[in-house]
């Protein structure tokens, strides 16, 4: 039997699973990356280090925060400039806008049809109306917490290097803090729907990669670390994970002590779960979450668990931001041009962004590791592993596990096709 499916669906980009069986054995099991390379480290070389971040941002739209940040971080680092705890503090609040975003659009509607026996959004938005409307108000203050301190809602205008361009008001800090705890019920009822659902049965244990910060739920900052071992400096990612291509992918893959491993939602929880907000654990107790967990099905809870932890930390950040009052940054002018390694937890994994620049503060090479990237290979053994367990199944059935599978790792596809080895015959 040969399956194929051709665009999975409900997913970022395009790619397809190929999965061939014969007599009941399985010879090949492909998630085919069919997006068009990108090309985005070749677009910055010779980029000036002022449109670094504005240019990594179009990387995606779902992540633009994100690639915004570590660009900012990496770019600091390599002109030797210090920002403040302030600046710090802002950028973590709109790290959190971005995580809600992006695991409330993923939750609701890019997996729950699956958990509901619905095909879509649309027919979710048809059977379900009540519930869709509480996820658009949650989505949509989610956007406004980033237009508010980014300046827009996807691809921020006001992060720059050294600081913000525009701080936000008290009032508009305010306001928001308010609307997270209005909209506190709402977010309660998504945690009982979710608490009703059963994941799918499946272990397989792998290796799960984050940063980790002492005494913080991983998000800007920390220390590459792995449950295999790995505990090293992020500039030292180069010799602790191996980037490598696969001939049926446009995005490269990746490995670190195993032949794969996984970053995102599961990996930051079973690394740092004690770090989270005491409202966060409390859902995680009642989704019958523990940091044992090695089924891939589970990072759809453990996102829900996020999501927790992000409206109860932005909260107690901005009272924080209030009190302590907001100033302006004085602009930062560079120390120098050299080299620069960060990484952020992105709502879907570890992003690492290197740079090195010349003495005009231009790029001379640029490297951007994709959450996506690293877990290609943990996708594709994680249906090698689940194919053989599900042979009974009615071949619509089965497609439909496999597509569920791919799609707990929400990954996105045109974020990971950034480089394509080309050979000239």
């Amino acid at each position: 039997m040969k399956l194929e499916i051709k665009q999975l669906t409900r997913i970022e980009g395009h790619a397809n699973l190929v999965i061939d069986l014969e007599k009941g054995e399985l010879q090949e099991c492909r998630l085919e990356i069919v997006e068009t390379p990108r090309f985005f480290e070749s677009f910055l070389i010779g980029q000036h280090y002022t449109d670094v971040a504005p240019i990594v941002a179009r990387i995606c739209g779902i992540c633009s925060n994100s690639h915004t940040l570590v660009a900012l971080a990496a770019t600091e680092q390599a002109l030797g400039i210090s920002v403040t705890n302030q600046t710090l503090a802002l950028r973590r609040l709109l790290a959190y806008g971005e995580i809600l975003q992006s695991h409330l659009l993923q939750l609701v509607f890019m997996a729950l049809p699956d958990y509901l026996g619905v095909s879509s959004l649309m027919a979710l938005a048809q059977s379900h109306r009540e519930l869709v409307s509480r996820a658009l108000r949650l989505k949509k203050l989610a956007n406004d917490l980033c237009m508010t301190i980014g300046g827009r809602a996807i691809h921020p205008v006001t992060p720059c290097i050294g600081g913000f361009s525009r701080l936000p008001e008290p009032d508009e800090l305010q306001g928001l803090r308010k609307r997270l705890v209005a909209i506190l019920p709402d977010l309660e009822n998504l945690v009982d729907l979710f608490a009703d659902f059963a994941v799918p049965e499946f272990s397989r244990p792998t290796e799960y990669l984050c940063l980790k910060d002492d005494n913080k739920y991983p998000l800007l900052s920390g220390r590459l670390y792995s449950s295999a071992g790995i505990s090293g400096e992020v500039g030292e990612y180069a010799s602790l994970i191996e980037e490598y291509l696969m001939p049926h992918s446009t995005a490269k893959f990746a490995r670190a002590l195993a032949n794969s491993y996984t970053v995102g939602p599961l990996a930051r929880y079973k690394n740092t779960a004690r770090e989270l907000s005491p409202m966060a654990q409390k859902v995680a107790a009642a989704l019958k979450l523990t940091p044992e967990v090695v089924n891939p099905f589970a990072a759809m809870p453990v996102r829900l668990v996020e999501v927790v932890n992000c409206f109860e930390s932005a909260i107690h950040l901005i009272d924080r931001l209030l009190l302590e009052g907001l100033q302006h940054d004085p602009p930062a002018a560079p120390q120098g041009f050299g080299e620069g390694v960060a990484a952020i937890e992105a709502p879907r994994g570890t992003l690492l962004h290197h740079y090195r620049y010349n003495d005009a503060g231009r790029v001379v090479m640029a490297n951007c590791l994709i959450p996506t990237a690293q877990n290609l290979a943990n996708i594709e053994n994680d249906l090698k592993a689940l194919v053989p367990l599900l042979l009974d199944l009615p071949r619509a059935e089965l497609a439909q596990q496999l597509q569920m599978l791919v799609r707990a790792y929400d990954p996105c596809i045109s974020c990971s096709t950034h480089t394509l080895k080309v050979s000239f015959v």
